[in-house]
């Protein structure tokens, strides 16, 4: 069953990504839904035990999906939630595996920074773009992704296998989907045109994320 779920997965966002790149919104919209839904189905069958962690995780990042499609202030903000809580879950999810003992006070310290200065950085580019009552929301909003990055991070530490550094590069670009997807949102002037670049770190980075949990 797994096999078929993963087939799914990958035909949709197959499909997904072709439509971003020719901006055709039908076909986005059909597609989009079964990404994470297939992907989940995957995660629940493949996994000897499933963490109920992720499988939450998963399933906010699919209602998160569901959410932004529809245009509007109000829709991004309730599919920015959900994806909020998505990152929380995956924190959870992680934490299973962290030895916190084994984190030394520095690197805490150093991606703390990283990231809040990646942050920092990125909104600095998008901050003239925004609506103002966005700005501090989004903001907060990437700064928990770059915990969720942390996390994944310090699960690396923790258990130093493949498995866990595929799960790190997974939050890595899951991290880069939302920052391209910002620029693509909100500022017109942006190189990047359409979705196809957010869909792709998007889909590989949950892909990546899954495989190095099961």
């Amino acid at each position: 069953m797994k096999t078929v779920f993963l087939a799914v997965f990958i035909l949709s966002a197959a499909v997904h990504l072709y439509a971003s790149a020719r901006k055709d919104t039908k076909w986005r919209n059909i597609s989009k839904p079964l990404i994470l839904l297939s992907l989940l189905g995957f995660y629940i069958a493949a996994a000897r035990e499933p963490s109920a962690a992720i499988i939450l995780a998963l399933i906010f990042s699919w209602t998160g999906d569901v959410l932004l499609i529809p245009k509007g202030v109000k829709w991004f903000t309730a599919g920015g939630i959900a994806f909020m809580i998505s990152h929380a879950f995956f924190i959870v999810g992680y934490c299973r595996d962290v030895v916190f003992s084994r984190i030394p006070g520095w690197m805490i310290v150093l991606l703390a920074v990283l990231f809040a200065s990646t942050v920092a950085f990125v909104f600095s580019k998008l901050k003239p773009h925004l609506p103002k009552a966005l700005f501090y929301p989004m903001f907060l909003y990437l700064l928990i992704n770059g915990a969720m990055n942390c996390f994944a991070i310090f699960r690396c530490v923790s258990v130093p296998k493949a498995a866990a550094i595929v799960t790190a590069i997974g939050a890595a670009l899951f991290f880069v989907s939302d920052t391209s997807l910002f620029f693509v949102r909100f500022n017109k002037k942006s190189r990047l045109k359409t979705h196809f670049l957010v869909m792709l770190t998007y889909s590989l980075g949950e892909l990546l994320i899954v495989l190095g949990l099961i």
